[in-house]
């Protein structure tokens, strides 16, 4: 088997006069030049094409050569050439070796990349109009400053990405950077101070007293606050003439694209006035909101009993202090009819004072009893209307005071001034008696020995006349004791001995003891004597064996016990009466405090006991079990 081999035909490549032919016939306007651009070959398009400009073809070549730009081998590049009539005519050069094809870009060409470069900024701005709108929601919803500051840097992440940036919030009137939020490395010390641009801080119109010195500092040039970055803009945050922050942005070396900085500075500047706007809101909101706040807790801790009530006489502000006086929570009163806190007789009184309040008038001073939860207790108010900010009354404030517990005090110091007086009476009683009860004394024992020397005869008479000697010397010895007891107190210190003291304490209290007819029982052990003015412990140990008596009831015993422990004398005061009740025991000590029935006691006599011992440099402690009685502890000390 033979094989035969045969040469295929390769086809020719067109001949010069079928490309010229071709070249001729298409409608791209297009010439070929050498690459000093003289015209090597032209198609009929291009002629029209230059002639439709008002150039001929030998004027297009002379402006693409005054361009003076040629693109490099294997590349291509547009030329703009003048027109006579103004504007330009864009042509496109492409460059194959010692050739250049130059090709002119139609109208409609040019209207479409035209219309290309308008659409890609339409779309570009929309998508900043959009960042913007949702910013603005973000920044409205935020309910601090740092969820604020939050929501502006996710809009500035979306708006310049791979950027730096840098948010900082001022207070407008201290210059305290309140918030800082960084996105990239910052330099040592670029929080502070701010450095605001002088042309920026001119166009804002910035004056020198809204920019706090030493914090704020405005310079030709803004430092660059990150590490490796290459360039930046800052835009200030300013409303109502007042400097709120900044905003610094800045382009790291790594940022792949070129920046347009022009355009970066407008939207960030357009991005800064509506974040002042909020900052300046938000910061009024926080003040607002404190002030609202400390305005409350005033009103509510104060020391005063305060009601408001609104032009529908409901109650609106009900504070502590009227509300432990009632007895009623706030949660029972708010937004019940101000007339329920009152009984129905008077009623009437209190809405003649809000109908004056509510025309404008103020009441200064009035008594009103208010219903409690345990019976009434009556307050002195004064009133005031309550205005809008268009000066309109729209409501009625009473402020106020408890009177029950200053009345009850008045009866008090009226009943201690009483009893003052009948000290003052009764020693000058016991005065009055002393005088013929000598002589009764005198007479009745002169008789006695007279019938004494009678022997038998007089024996009868004898006994009679000692029992009226050993009474009126019974009563001489209490008259005299009685008015060395209402004598006001020397502060002289004396050695006393105090276990004969608690039995003198106890002869005072001897009426008192057998009227109550309780029993007193000692048990003393050995003190040495102790320094101390005695009128005054006598009367602090009368006071607590007289207070024994009265609560306890017939049959009660009262035990007096001292004994010496270490550096103290001791003396328990012990009766078998009812105790004292658990919320009063922390109050027995306060002066014008009495559990006892009205007229029964002043209130003052624990609070001169503690007073004296605390003088004598001494303690004084209670102890009390309901029905199981009451301990009085005196610790004295005793003489080093």
């Amino acid at each position: 088997m033979t094989t035969e081999s045969r040469r295929l035909p390769v086809p020719e490549g067109p001949s010069a006069e079928a490309f010229r032919a071709f070249f001729e016939t298409v409608e791209l306007p297009a010439a070929l030049c050498d690459t000093q651009l003289r015209l090597l070959l032209g198609n009929n398009a291009f002629a029209r094409f230059c002639f439709d400009h008002g150039l001929t073809v030998e004027q297009m070549m002379e402006g693409l050569a005054e361009a003076r730009r040629l693109p490099e081998d294997g590349a291509g590049c547009v030329v703009e050439v003048p027109l006579p009539q103004g504007g330009v005519v864009v042509m496109e050069l492409a460059r194959r070796g010692d050739s250049l094809s130059v090709v002119g870009r139609r109208e409609s060409e040019l209207m479409r990349g035209q219309l290309v470069v308008v659409e890609q900024a339409l779309l570009e701005q929309a998508r900043t109009e959009g960042v913007l709108l949702d910013l603005g929601r973000s920044v409205a919803e935020a309910g601090s400053e740092e969820e604020l500051v939050a929501a502006v840097a996710r809009g500035v992440k979306e708006l310049f990405p791979g950027r730096s940036f840098c948010i900082r919030i001022i207070d407008a009137r201290t210059g305290v950077l309140t918030s800082l939020y960084a996105e990239g490395r910052l330099k040592e010390g670029s929080r502070e101070p701010l450095v605001l641009k002088r042309t920026a801080v001119e166009k804002m119109h910035l004056t020198a007293e809204s920019i706090p010195a030493g914090r704020v500092v405005v310079a030709a040039l803004v430092p660059l606050l990150f590490e490796g970055s290459t360039g930046g803009v800052s835009a200030p945050l300013v409303a109502s003439g007042q400097l709120y922050g900044v905003i610094n942005l800045e382009y790291p070396a790594s940022l792949r694209e070129d920046p347009d900085v022009l355009q970066d500075e407008r939207v960030l500047v357009q991005l800064a006035n509506q974040v002042a706007v909020a900052v300046k809101n938000a910061k009024l909101i926080d003040e607002l909101t404190f002030v609202r706040k400390y305005l409350e807790e005033l009103l509510e801790k104060a020391n005063a009993l305060i009601l408001v009530a609104n032009r529908d006489k409901k109650v609106v502000v009900f504070n502590q202090a009227i509300s432990r006086l009632t007895g009623f929570s706030k949660e029972e009163v708010l937004g019940q009819d101000v007339f329920s806190l009152v009984p129905e007789d008077e009623q009437l009184r209190l809405a003649s004072v809000l109908a004056a309040a509510l025309r404008g008038e103020a009441v200064p001073n009035f008594e009103l009893r208010l219903r409690t939860r345990s019976g009434e207790a009556r307050a002195s108010f004064a009133t005031s209307s309550a205005l809008t900010s268009q000066g309109e009354v729209e409501g009625v404030m009473a402020i106020g005071q408890d009177v029950t517990v200053v009345a009850q005090l008045e009866q008090r110091v009226i009943h201690a001034e009483k009893l003052a007086s009948m000290g003052q009476l009764a020693a000058s009683v016991a005065h009055e008696i002393n005088n013929p009860m000598t002589a009764v004394v005198a007479y009745s024992e002169s008789l006695l020995q007279r019938a004494m020397m009678m022997g038998s005869a007089g024996a009868a008479d004898a006994e009679k006349l000692r029992k009226i000697l050993e009474s009126g010397q019974r009563i001489l010895r209490f008259t005299r004791d009685l008015t060395s007891y209402a004598r006001p107190a020397k502060d002289k210190v004396e050695r006393v001995q105090l276990n004969a003291l608690l039995d003198k304490a106890v002869g005072y209290c001897e009426h008192v003891v057998a009227q109550a007819k309780v029993k007193v029982e000692r048990d003393y052990g050995e003190l040495p004597p102790l320094p101390a003015v005695p009128a005054n412990l006598e009367q602090v140990f009368v006071n607590l064996i007289t207070n024994a008596c009265h609560a306890m009831k017939p049959g009660g015993q009262v035990w007096l016990r001292t004994m010496r422990e270490g550096r103290d004398a001791v003396v328990w005061v012990k009766d078998t009466g009812s105790g004292i009740e658990p919320a009063n025991l922390s109050r027995i000590f306060e002066p014008f405090f009495t559990t006892k029935t009205e007229g029964q006691g002043t209130g003052l006599g624990l609070s001169i006991v503690q007073r004296i011992i605390e003088k004598h440099g001494g303690r004084l402690n209670v102890e009390s079990e309901l029905g199981q009685g009451t301990t009085f502890i005196v610790h004295l000390p005793l003489a080093d």
